[in-house]
């Protein structure tokens, strides 16, 4: 299969594309971390680097057309490229260009993704479109508001498309972490790796075990491959049950 990765320079993206390579996918790693997605691909085998900023449908077009233009087709796109706002920015403390920047590269981003992969997958009458939400996409509490509306916005693009799309034989879905160190969610703390898994663990439901990137990976492989061939429209929590739990606390 050929599959293009947003943000697939670092955290899951970067897990994700490793996965995917591992398992004879030929990857299109779209980032605007040129140095590392290239030092990425490199190590990847069957891999290429194309830059791509999500909130510029232009970058977005072209990182499609290049997945094509080198093999054929596209299979897969996994949106998952995303922002933060810093910790502890509620309504009193934001402002409107923080939201939007959230925004944009969140919601925005998600969609142009699936637009674009949606031109070529709909003439080839197949495709797997997976999106990264978040934990935020299910409950309140958990994240800004920024981020938290942002990722409800990627849970409402995504049934949107599987509803329009299923009848070209494309599937959309999200996948929705919990906490992952990532360096996107180390930004802004003071916390080693080790001390946000730890404090991530002990507000989590599930216990015994630590969520890692690799575990999202697994969970877009499935998304994005035959074995979920009739699974379409599911936001796929792998939070360990804390969203049908009360509250964090």
């Amino acid at each position: 299969k050929v599959a293009l990765i947003t943000g697939g320079a670092s955290g899951i993206g970067e897990c994700t594309a490793k996965l995917f390579a591992r398992h004879g996918a030929r990857v299109i790693v779209a980032d605007i971390q040129d140095d590392e997605g290239r030092a990425l691909c490199a190590t990847l085998g069957p891999a290429s680097y194309v830059h791509c900023d999500v909130t510029d449908e232009g970058d977005v077009e072209r990182a499609v057309d290049t997945a094509v233009a080198l093999h054929g087709k596209l299979d897969v796109i996994f949106n998952n490229a995303g922002v933060m706002d810093p910790p502890g920015n509620g309504f009193l403390a934001s402002d409107r260009s923080t939201f939007e920047r959230v925004m944009a590269t969140n919601a925005l981003g998600a969609f142009l993704g699936t637009k674009h992969a949606a031109r070529v997958m709909v003439p080839a009458r197949a495709g797997s479109i997976v999106s990264t939400a978040s934990l935020a996409s299910a409950t309140g509490g958990v994240a800004s508001a920024a981020y938290t509306c942002s990722k409800h916005a990627v849970v409402g693009l995504m049934r949107s498309a599987a509803a329009e799309l299923g009848r070209y034989g494309v599937r959309a879905n999200c996948v929705s972490p919990y906490g992952v160190a990532t360096p996107l969610a180390m930004t802004g703390t003071q916390l080693t790796t080790e001390e946000l898994e730890a404090a991530v663990e002990a507000m989590g439901n599930l216990k015994g075990v630590r969520l890692k990137a690799e575990d999202v990976a697994e969970a877009v492989l499935y998304l994005a491959s035959d074995e979920s061939r009739y699974v379409s429209g599911l936001n796929l929590m792998v939070d360990g049950a804390l969203s049908v739990t009360k509250s964090l606390e």
